[in-house]
């Protein structure tokens, strides 16, 4: 009996939160344990035999559900174990007004960057595009929002790796074609709700407008002068399907990075540019052989439109001097053989003839001189 009231009298020390019923904790009873009982013992009970030392520190647990329970005092338990009463119901009320505050800054509040547009929606509905800044809007799941960067230029290149990519000219040759497409989102709302897909779509319209340009341009044309051509030409191709789908997609721009003939028939290739090259420069220079020969004709004919000027003016002695001058020109280049008739007597040269002596005056005059 005394042993009994001994017991009784250590439980009416221990705290409010395990003086409870033995069957409710989750350790068992507080008659089992060590002592014969069926289950384990309670790991916040008075160990058998004594009481806790008086120095011994309350735990941090202690101080929790004490604070729980509002002091020693307090009612019954609440759910599983916990304290019940008016301040459990204030403390379960703080924790999910915590909760829910959290909840709203988190899906209600958005910080949508300068380049970024949100689009919002309602229950999946559309309801509006969000600017740059600090937004708010209902918080989840009553409304979503997808930040998108619409400043991004986003790029795919054609064929992905190094595969070949092989397409088809209008002049029945293959090209090896290796290319690029720039783009950005023009319209947020668009591009979310019109585009399952947009970057494969994006591809699938490149690639289509890349072959439909091709298909009326020349082999020469894609791997030489002529690719800004082809470049501006699929751009505006691929932009006017992409606004068909009204996907929200810009095309910013295309460029060709390599156009080629296949690597298996690189040797014909250079072969029939070789050929090509040869014939193309047999035809320049008959055309310019062409040209002097007709610059000569036309010449020669405005020479004789002036002869024929003087001609009508005077016709015979144009007509001599034409003779002549013909004559000259033809026996100047050729070697000459005289001809003589009989009776005519050819050129002799003759000897140097002596001086004649001086006339009689001339020698009479010093004689008379001298005698004087």
């Amino acid at each position: 009996m005394t042993m009994l009231t001994g017991w009784r009298t250590r439980a009416a020390n221990l705290p409010p939160i395990l003086n409870a019923e033995e069957p409710k904790g989750p350790w068992g009873g507080g008659s089992g344990g060590e002592d014969g009982g069926a289950g384990p013992r309670n790991p916040w009970a008075v160990p058998p035999g004594g009481r806790r030392p008086a120095s011994a520190k309350p735990t941090a647990l202690d101080e929790l559900l004490k604070r729980a329970r509002g002091g020693n005092g307090g009612g019954g338990g609440g759910f599983g174990g916990m304290p019940g009463g008016g301040s459990a119901r204030a403390l379960w009320g703080s924790g999910a007004a915590l909760i829910a505050g959290l909840w709203i800054v988190f899906t209600a509040v958005h910080a949508i960057g300068p380049q970024q547009r949100g689009v919002v929606t309602y229950l999946g509905a559309y309801a509006g595009t969000l600017d740059p800044g600090i937004r708010v809007t209902l918080p989840a799941p009553f409304a979503t929002v997808r930040k998108l960067d619409v400043q991004k230029i986003r790029t795919d290149n054609f064929p992905v790796g190094d595969a070949e990519n092989l397409m088809l000219t209008g002049d029945r040759n293959v090209v090896d074609l290796a290319y690029a497409v720039r783009w950005d989102i023009a319209n947020p709302q668009d591009f979310v709700f019109e585009l399952a897909d947009p970057q494969q779509t994006v591809r699938d319209a490149a690639e289509s407008a890349m072959r439909q340009v091709l298909a009326t341009t020349t082999f020469q044309q894609a791997t030489g002068v002529g690719r800004t051509v082809v470049e501006t030409r699929v751009a505006e191709v691929t932009q006017e399907i992409l606004n068909s789908y009204k996907s929200g997609v810009r095309i910013q721009g295309v460029s060709i990075k390599q156009a080629s003939a296949p690597a298996r028939i690189i040797d014909d290739f250079n072969a029939v540019t070789a050929a090509q090259q040869e014939a193309v420069a047999n035809l320049n220079n008959a055309q310019s052989y062409a040209g002097q020969v007709v610059a000569r004709a036309e010449g020669e004919a405005a020479q004789f439109n002036k002869v024929y000027e003087q001609y009508r003016l005077a016709p015979e002695v144009t007509r001599r001097r034409m003779y002549y001058e013909t004559m000259e020109a033809v026996l100047a280049r050729s070697d000459k053989t005289v001809v003589e008739t009989p009776g005519v007597t050819p050129y002799l040269p003759l000897k140097r003839a002596t001086p004649l002596p001086p006339p009689p005056e001339q020698q009479a005059m010093p004689q008379a001189g001298g005698g004087q």
